[in-house]
């Protein structure tokens, strides 16, 4: 499991190299509705690495913010889909939004035990 410097560091990585990709095929993805609809797709997920950037440098600096992680986060993403196309906009916030709700409900998920078999706790 990575460190959360080393989570950190990947997801700013993986962040610009996404982040470059999106605005070097900006003129192709904007070209048809489905490569629009991937635009934003690919904004949503500039999305969920901000907000893992953002959440491991509060880990690591020991602060909290809650939503205003997820603003900020979200905001990013989206001026990154207007870039490209208007719908992108409207394509990566509703993206944005199911994978918020999934790292949510991962977030809730607590380690099962391993337990032996045959013994009842």
């Amino acid at each position: 499991m990575a460190t959360t410097g080393r989570s950190m560091l990947y997801s700013l990585l993986s962040f610009a190299i996404i982040l470059s990709l999106l605005e070097m095929y900006r003129e192709k993805l904007a070209s048809s509705e489905l490569l629009t609809i991937l635009g934003g797709f690919v904004s949503s997920l500039l999305f969920l690495l901000m907000l893992t950037f953002i959440g491991n440098y509060q880990e690591s600096s020991g602060t909290r913010t809650g939503w205003g992680a997820v603003a900020l986060a979200e905001i990013v993403a989206l001026v990154a889909a207007a870039t490209v196309h208007r719908v992108c906009i409207t394509t990566c916030f509703l993206f944005s939004a199911g994978l918020l709700y999934e790292v949510h409900q991962l977030s809730g998920m607590v380690p099962t035990q391993n337990k032996p078999k045959g013994k009842r706790y």
